[in-house]
């Protein structure tokens, strides 16, 4: 399957989407325990806020980027 040169490799939005994840997670565990949750209480807010992740904006993230180049 021949692609385009602009178009957006599978790998990098999975890859894009794992880091944007991992920081949403770790953020939400941190705030959730300066707001004094306990680690279940953390591990919630950590899985919210991977639920809450926009997705769509991420691609769109990737794909802005590579016009802009």
């Amino acid at each position: 399957m021949k692609r385009e040169p602009n178009e957006i490799e599978p790998h990098e939005i999975a890859e894009a989407v794992r880091q944007a994840c991992i920081a949403a997670a770790l953020a939400a565990y941190e705030d959730a325990g300066m707001n004094g949750l306990c680690h279940e209480g953390r591990w919630e807010c950590s899985v919210d806020a991977m639920r809450a992740l926009n997705v769509g904006a991420i691609v769109e993230q990737i794909e802005n980027k590579r016009t802009s180049n």
